[in-house]
């Protein structure tokens, strides 16, 4: 059970409605992460276009990377919620939980290509040792072919995580199965 109090979607008009809704014809359904906001509606919406910005929006890093990105970040803060969601986005891509299982556990021990490697890497040290990240780092990342959009983007995403592996760790925002699945990716 949450840590504060949640409008679930059957009890909601006005506003929240609206916003509610919104996310559901985008997304396909209203997951926990959304629904944790629904005491500050505004705050969910801004959530929300963050999210489709930096996770569906054109760019060179592809939908599973992005994917790749979030196990990592929420696996480095132990955050279940934010784990099982997007492994199971994850695996909308890979279809093989063996190799997903894996790459939870240790995302170093699947064969990814290095350019890959080079920012789950960095998705890893920004999230545990944020001061150790120099112009060096970023050199590196960029010797595989990132360029500074990428990188950004990247950042945001990482970024992003975290927060959201906080606001879920820190209010208490549950997951069961059901609600994990079923999202449109």
């Amino acid at each position: 059970m949450p840590f504060i109090k949640v409008i679930n979607e059957t009890n909601v008009d006005g506003k929240l409605k609206q916003v509610y809704d919104a996310i559901i014809n985008s997304r396909g359904k209203l997951s926990n992460i959304m629904k944790i906001h629904s005491l500050n509606p505004d705050a969910m919406v801004k959530h929300m276009d963050l999210y489709k910005s930096i996770m569906f929006g054109k760019s060179n890093i592809s939908r599973e990377l992005k994917e790749m990105i979030a196990v990592v970040v929420s696996v480095a803060n132990k955050c279940d919620y934010c784990i099982n969601h997007h492994a199971e986005a994850l695996n909308f891509y890979w279809k093989d939980r063996d190799k997903l299982n894996k790459f939870i556990n240790d995302f170093r021990s699947i064969e990814v290509n290095p350019k890959i490697i080079s920012l789950l890497e960095y998705a890893d040290e920004l999230t545990t040792a944020p001061d150790k990240i120099t112009q060096s780092t970023i050199d590196n990342i960029k010797s595989f072919g990132w360029n500074d959009e990428d990188i950004l983007l990247v950042n945001l995403i990482i970024s992003y995580f975290n927060f959201v592996n906080r606001i879920a760790l820190g209010l208490g925002v549950e997951f069961s199965e059901e609600e994990v699945s079923g999202y449109k990716y």
